[in-house]
C-alpha cells in the first residue's frame, strides 16, 4: 500500500484548522488521538441510520446494529490475536477495564495479608483501583522501581513476589516515560511463580503489535479513543480461565441468563461482565480505526517519518543542556516525550506555545506517584502520532527556543 503522510493527515479534518491563527499542530496524543473521517463516517451510520439497542430486540434496526456490535468483537480478536471471542469484554475504556478486574478478581482471589505488585511507572488507572482493592481487603500494594533510564528495573521483580503476591499489574508503554518494558519478559517471571499479570495496554496498543498469546499476559487493557476510534470505548482482554473463575463486575440487563428472588444465575462470556445497555454506536468505531492502524503499520512512507521524527526529537531533547529529558533508553523508545526545562515551569511553557498553534500536555499527566519518584511537579509531553511530520517537530523545536528565551 502506498499512503503518504500528507494522505493520511487528509483524514483527519481537524489536523487542518488554525489556533490563534497558527497551524495546528496536535503533539497530545498520548492524552487523546485524532479521528478519522472513516470513525466518524462509521458513528453517524450507526447513529443515524441503525440506532437500536443491541440483543434483545428481533426487528431489522436491532439485529443491524447488534451485528456491527457483535462482529467489533471478531475484529479485536483478531487485531489482539485472542484464542476466542468470549475472552473480548467491551468497557468504556482502559480504565473501566483495570477496575473490572480489580473488583472481580480481588473478590474472588485477594485475602487479608496478600499483595498486589504495580509499577512505579504506572497510570493512576493503574494504581488507584488496586489500592482500593488493597485497602478493601487489607492486603498490601508492592511497587516495582524503574532504572534511572526509565525502564522498569526487571531484575528486582523477583524480589516484589512473594507467596502472597496474586497479581502483578504493569504498563505496556508509560505514558510519561514513551518506554516499550519488556512485557513478555516480565510475564514469564511471574507465570514461574504462578501469579497472573495485567497489562495496562493504553500506550502499548498505539505503537505496538499485540498478540496476547504471545505475550502470554492474563489480562490486557485499552482504550479506544487512544487509537483513534470514538470516545467511551475500550477492551479488556482476559484469558477464559479467569473469565470464567471471577464474578461480575456489575450487575444489570444482559449479564443474566435467568433472575429469581430464590438466586441470580450470569451470562455466559463476554455477555457477563456487560451489564447494561452498552455503547453500541461508538463500539464499532474500533473497526476502521484498527483497520487505519494496521494500514500504517504496514506503509513504509509513514514508518520512515515516524522514525524520523523519533530521531530529530530525541537528539534535540538530550543535546540541549537546558533540558531534561525522562525514559532516555532509545532502544525502547516511542515517539512520546517527557520533558522539564530549568528555570522554566512546565505550565508557563504548554500556555506559550499554545498560542504558537501546538497543542501538547503539561502537568503531571496521571502520574503522580512517577513524577514523585523523578523529582518533579510537573513536567511537558509532546506525543507524536503517525499523522505528524517531521516538519512538526522541527516547528516545535523552534517554538519551544522562543519560549524558553522568553521566561529564562
Amino acid at each position: 500500500m502506498d499512503m503518504s503522510v500528507s494522505s493520511l493527515r487528509a483524514q483527519f479534518p481537524i489536523l487542518s484548522r488554525t489556533v490563534y491563527g497558527k497551524p495546528l499542530v496536535y503533539l497530545d496524543n498520548a492524552a487523546s488521538a485524532q479521528r478519522p473521517l472513516m470513525v466518524a463516517d462509521c458513528w453517524r451510520k450507526l447513529s443515524l441510520e441503525e440506532n437500536a439497542n443491541i440483543h434483545r430486540a428481533v426487528h431489522a434496526l436491532a439485529g443491524q446494529a447488534t451485528d456491527a456490535y457483535e462482529g467489533t468483537r471478531d475484529a479485536v480478536k483478531e487485531f489482539l490475536h485472542a484464542s476466542a471471542r468470549e475472552e473480548i469484554v467491551f468497557t468504556s475504556g482502559a480504565t473501566a477495564a483495570v477496575n473490572l478486574v480489580a473488583f472481580s478478581f480481588g473478590e474472588a482471589y485477594v485475602r487479608e495479608g496478600d499483595d498486589i505488585v504495580v509499577s512505579v511507572d504506572g497510570h493512576h488507572s493503574n494504581i488507584v483501583p488496586w489500592q482500593m482493592l488493597c485497602e478493601r481487603k487489607k492486603a498490601v500494594l508492592k511497587v516495582l522501581d524503574i532504572s534511572e533510564n526509565g525502564g522498569l528495573l526487571v531484575s528486582d521483580l523477583e524480589k516484589c513476589i512473594s507467596e502472597r503476591t496474586k497479581l502483578v499489574a504493569i504498563s505496556h508503554i508509560s505514558n510519561v516515560l514513551g518506554l516499550v518494558n519488556p512485557v513478555k519478559e516480565i510475564v514469564q517471571i511471574c507465570h514461574k511463580k504462578g501469579v497472573p499479570v495485567l497489562v495496562d495496554g493504553a500506550q502499548g496498543i498505539v505503537h505496538e503489535s499485540v498478540d496476547v498469546q504471545d505475550l502470554d499476559c492474563d489480562f490486557y487493557v485499552f482504550s479506544g479513543h487512544k487509537l483513534y476510534a470514538a470516545t467511551g470505548t475500550g477492551v479488556l482482554y482476559g484469558k477464559k480461565k479467569w473469565l470464567d473463575a471471577i464474578p461480575p463486575y456489575m450487575g444489570g440487563g444482559e449479564m443474566i441468563a435467568t433472575v429469581r428472588f430464590s438466586g441470580t444465575t450470569y451470562a455466559p462470556l463476554p455477555e457477563k461482565f456487560e451489564a447494561g445497555t452498552q455503547n453500541f454506536n461508538a463500539v464499532p468505531t474500533l473497526v476502521p480505526a484498527m483497520a487505519l492502524v494496521k494500514e500504517m503499520r504496514a506503509d513504509a512512507a509513514v514508518l520512515q517519518e515516524q522514525e524520523a521524527i523519533l530521531d530529530f526529537f530525541y537528539t534535540k531533547l538530550t543535546e540541549d543542556e537546558r533540558i531534561t529529558l525522562y525514559g532516555t533508553d532509545r532502544s525502547a523508545k516511542v515517539p512520546l516525550f517527557s520533558f522539564g526545562v530549568k528555570g522554566a515551569h512546565h505550565e508557563d511553557l504548554a500556555l506559550i506555545l499554545d498560542k504558537m498553534g501546538i497543542a501538547l500536555r503539561s502537568g503531571q499527566m496521571c502520574a503522580e506517584p512517577l513524577m514523585d519518584r523523578l523529582g518533579v511537579t510537573g513536567l511537558l509531553r509532546a506525543s507524536f502520532a503517525p499523522y505528524n511530520t517531521l516538519e512538526e517537530a522541527e516547528y516545535f523545536i523552534k517554538c519551544l527556543n522562543k519560549a524558553i528565551t522568553m521566561l529564562v
